[in-house]
C-alpha cells in the first residue's frame, strides 16, 4: 500500500528530532550529551531499535491485511493509492479552505462588468489566510501601541541598557568572591597575620634583589618611607604590580607570574612595613603620598598679633 512518507525517512526524522531535543535540554557543557552521559547514547540506540521494530511491525500488518482483502477491495484500494498528492480529496479541501477558490467552470458567476481590451476581471474573495494574517497584524499593532507608546514600556534599547547595568552589578558582586578576578578598583588592604605572612613569603622569593630583605631599597626604592614614585596605598601599589613601573627603568609587570590574590598579599605586606626604619635605607624616591580618602584634620588657625602702637 502506498504511503506518503517512506519508512526510512520517518525513522530518521523522528530519531534526529529526539536527538536534537536531548542535546538542547540536557546541560552537558562543551561536550555533546551523548558523549558525556553514556546513558543518553544507550537510550538513543534503544529508541532507534524500537522505531525500526515499529516500522517493520506496521509494514507486516499492512501486508497481511492486504492479503486478506477481496479482489474487488484490492482494486478499489489500488485506485485510491494511485491518486496523486494534489488530486487527493483532503488536499483539495485544504486548498479550498485556505483560498476560497471557485472552480474554473463557475468563474462566469464572478465576472465583473469591466472589460479592458478584452481583459475581464473576476470578483474573487481575498484568501482567508491573508485576511486572518491582516487581522493579526492589526491586533499586534494595537497591543504594541498601548504597551510601548501609551504605557511607556521598555523598548529594545532600554532593555539592553538595563540588562547591561545589571550585568555590571552581577560582575562586581562576583568579583568580591572571586579573588583571581580582582583588579585595582576592587582590591582591599589585608591585615590578618596569615595574609601578611603569605605576602612576606612572596616578597622574599621575588623582591629582595631589588628592595632588600628589610625593604630598605637597593636597586629599587625604599618601601618603608612615605615617598612613592607611582603613588602609595593598596590600589596604587596593586596597579604598579599588575602593570609594572615606569617605562624603561621601572619594575616589571608581575601579572604573568603572580595571581591577583598573591599581588594583593604582597602589596599589603609592603604597606605594613611603613615606618619600620631599616638600617641604612636608600634615600627617598618620588613624592610624599597622602591618602586622599584619609580623614582630614582641621588646620590650625594662626594667631593674629595686634601691632597697633599706643602713643604715650
Amino acid at each position: 500500500m502506498k504511503k506518503l512518507i517512506p519508512a526510512y525517512i520517518r525513522v530518521l526524522v523522528i530519531f534526529f528530532a529526539v536527538f536534537a531535543a536531548m542535546e538542547y535540554f540536557i546541560d552537558s557543557g562543551s561536550q555533546p550529551a551523548f558523549i558525556k552521559f553514556p546513558m543518553v547514547s544507550l537510550f538513543l540506540l534503544v529508541f532507534l531499535f524500537l522505531l525500526i521494530a515499529i516500522e517493520i511491525t506496521v509494514n507486516a500488518v499492512d501486508t497481511i491485511t492486504y492479503q486478506l482483502l477481496t479482489e474487488e477491495q484490492k482494486a478499489k484500494l489500488g485506485e485510491t493509492s494511485s491518486v496523486s498528492f494534489k488530486e487527493s480529496a483532503w488536499y483539495k479541501n485544504l486548498i479550498k479552505l485556505l483560498t476560497k477558490t471557485v472552480p474554473i467552470e463557475n468563474e462566469g458567476q464572478l465576472l465583473l462588468d469591466h472589460d479592458y481590451d478584452g481583459i475581464k476581471e473576476l470578483d474573487n474573495s481575498l484568501p482567508p489566510w491573508w485576511v486572518y494574517l491582516f487581522y493579526g497584524c492589526i491586533i499586534f499593532a494595537v497591543v504594541y501601541l498601548v504597551r510601548f507608546e501609551v504605557m511607556g514600556g521598555d523598548n529594545q534599547e532600554m532593555e539592553l541598557k538595563k540588562e547591561m547595568a545589571q550585568a555590571q552589578i552581577d560582575i562586581a558582586e562576583y568579583k568580591k568572591t572571586a579573588p583571581d578576578l580582582m583588579d585595582e578598583n576592587t582590591v582591599t588592604l589585608l591585615t590578618t597575620p596569615a595574609d601578611l605572612a603569605a605576602g612576606k613569603a612572596i616578597f622574599t622569593a621575588n623582591c629582595i634583589p631589588c628592595h632588600r630583605a628589610d625593604a630598605g631599597g637597593q636597586i629599587g626604592p625604599n618601601l618603608t618611607d612615605d615617598n612613592w614614585i607611582l603613588g602609595g596605598g593598596i590600589k596604587n601599589v596593586f596597579h604598579t604590580l599588575v602593570n609594572g613601573g615606569r617605562d624603561g627603568k621601572g619594575m616589571i609587570s608581575w601579572k604573568a607570574t603572580l595571581k591577583p590574590k598573591q599581588m594583593q598579599e604582597v602589596a599589603s605586606y609592603v604597606l605594613s612595613l611603613r615606618g619600620s626604619n631599616p638600617v641604612n635605607p636608600k634615600a627617598p624616591d618620588g613624592e610624599i603620598w597622602v591618602d586622599p580618602n584619609a580623614p582630614k584634620t582641621a588646620a590650625a588657625v594662626p594667631a593674629t598679633i595686634d601691632t597697633t602702637a599706643v602713643k604715650k
